[in-house]
């Protein structure tokens, strides 16, 4: 068929798609330049030093203690931080979906207001909050609640809660637009068929509130694994995270291939998150398009 008789319609599309990938070509090269060439080099740091192949850099998994305790601490803070910012992010996300809009808009506000502070200042509140002469100490001593001040910052303790405060957000809000979405017609409907209201609540609201809180949970679940400046401020060198190892061998050993198989690995496991979170829920319902 030569170009004269092609239908119409063909030549149409394809124009429209000419159209696009030249619209898209900015932003797909602010992407190859920015994203894909550094996860390229930091892959090839890993595998070669002094112009060889090698895989030393990940023998140390297998050999080194430090390595893959310094991991297991890091996956089980994320996991108690996610924990607790779904105990306590999902209730404020359900009534600032529930209640009216001013309120509502007054709840999120008190939500998004930590951002508007870098996570350096917010990290430093804590470390004052929290000190040994801490105004938490202090209020505690003084009331006669404890005899001596608690051990709250320079450890496990600390690091938690500053991680919490910082990421609660991205709980609440994920939560907050899947909650939205929830007909209220559907629980008025599970109510009118006798349901209690805990019973329509797991029946009904809580699944369909699924998408939200699983979203929430890779968003803070990921996050916490790349935090730095919180442990490094409120671990007092007690928690050691997976970032504080990366500095570690850049800073003090000047090794760029022991860093770079670090990322490496964590990117990895990053990615196992989101593909087990995509198991559970695909993600076209996470993103809310079907």
């Amino acid at each position: 068929m030569t170009k004269s008789t092609r239908n119409p319609s063909e030549l149409h599309e394809r124009r429209e798609q000419r159209l696009m990938l030249l619209l898209l070509a900015p932003a797909l090269l602010v992407i190859v330049v920015l994203l894909v060439l550094p996860l390229l080099w930091l892959a090839w740091q890993s595998i070669w030093q002094d112009g060889r192949f090698t895989l030393a850099h990940y023998e140390r998994f297998m050999t080194d203690s430090v390595y893959w305790l310094t991991f297991l601490q890091t996956f089980r803070i994320a996991a108690i931080v996610t924990l607790l910012t779904v105990v306590l992010g999902y209730p404020v996300a359900y009534v600032a979906a529930e209640a009216p809009q001013r309120w509502s808009i007054l709840i999120l506000t008190m939500v998004l207001l930590p951002f508007w502070t870098s996570v350096l200042v917010r990290a430093y509140a804590w470390l004052i909050l929290l000190q040994r002469n801490g105004i938490i100490n202090s209020a505690l001593t003084g009331s006669g609640l404890i005899d001596a001040p608690l051990r709250l910052v320079n450890n496990e303790f600390g690091t938690v809660i500053a991680t919490i405060h910082i990421l609660l957000p991205f709980m609440v809000l994920p939560l907050y637009a899947t909650m939205k979405k929830i007909p209220g017609e559907l629980t008025m409907a599970g109510a009118s068929l006798g349901g209690s209201p805990m019973h329509v609540f797991l029946r009904v609201f809580l699944p369909l509130s699924l998408p939200g809180l699983i979203a929430g949970m890779v968003l803070v679940f990921v996050l916490t694994l790349g935090f730095y400046i919180t442990p490094e401020l409120l671990g007092g060198g007690r928690t050691y995270m997976v970032s504080m190892l990366v500095s570690r061998n850049i800073e003090v050993y000047n090794e760029w291939g022991a860093a770079s198989s670090i990322s490496v690995v964590l990117m990895i496991c990053v990615f196992l998150v989101f593909r087990l979170a995509s198991l559970l829920i695909p993600f076209e319902r996470i993103m809310g398009t079907r």
